[in-house]
């Protein structure tokens, strides 16, 4: 049920163009640490990735049902995957704590971007966390709206 009563923020989004009329969609956010970290908003992606060469950043969990956390390639196949824990995460004003990713490497990511964004990316915001604050996405304003409190803890 939806909380009536829930506000929600809007976001600026960044919108690079990888290719000609291929899209994808960055959000700014911020680390435990205070430091920025951009993200590629993956609608598509179950659950959120984090770069596994942040190591700073999360805490490795150990993992009951692996294939929960298993991450498709659409180029390689099945890749490397581990669990891990990041502790404090923050978009505008939403703090997310406690948040379980994905964690695999993101150079070939980084890589790739590099040509056409400067800032690296840390992680692939995905599905879990979208679906958990509402998020709403605005092509026109390029914009994403966060519910300011999330449906589960």
């Amino acid at each position: 049920m939806k909380n009536l009563f829930c506000k929600s923020i809007e976001l600026p989004l960044e919108i690079v163009e990888l290719e000609e009329h291929n899209y994808h969609l960055m959000l700014k956010g911020r680390l435990a640490d205070g430091a920025e970290a951009w993200w590629i908003v993956d609608t598509g992606a179950s659950k959120t990735v984090f770069d596994r060469n942040q190591e700073s950043y999360f805490e490795l969990e150990e993992s009951h049902n692996k294939s929960d956390y298993q991450s498709a390639g659409i180029n390689a196949g099945m890749v490397e995957t581990k669990v891990g824990n990041i502790s404090k995460l923050k978009f505008g004003t939403i703090k997310i704590k406690n948040l379980k990713v994905a964690l695999i490497d993101l150079k070939h990511v980084n890589d790739i971007y590099q040509r056409y964004h400067d800032k690296p990316v840390v992680g692939l915001l995905g599905s879990d966390v979208m679906a958990n604050y509402g998020c709403k996405i605005d092509y026109m304003n390029k914009t994403i709206s966060f519910q300011t409190k999330p449906l589960r803890k």
